[in-house]
């Protein structure tokens, strides 16, 4: 699982565009979103690069969060 902190996922419709960019490079994906922290989680078997990597090419940068351990 991943967590990414996504700036500019303001809506719903921003939403979209970032769960069909990532679901062209992972079409057995699971994304959950919390619009409020502009966060998503991503589980996905593609390493975090080439998620952030297809956020970006999206217009939608994207940074990992750390996730604490335990």
């Amino acid at each position: 699982m991943h967590l990414f902190h996504v700036p500019d996922l303001a809506c719903g419709g921003c939403l979209g565009f970032v769960v069909r960019a990532l679901q062209d490079i992972d079409n057995t994906i699971r994304i959950e979103a919390n619009l409020t922290a502009r966060t998503i989680k991503v589980f996905s078997r593609r390493f975090e690069s080439a998620l952030l990597q297809a956020l970006r090419s999206a217009g939608y940068p994207a940074e990992p969060v750390l996730l604490p351990l335990g």
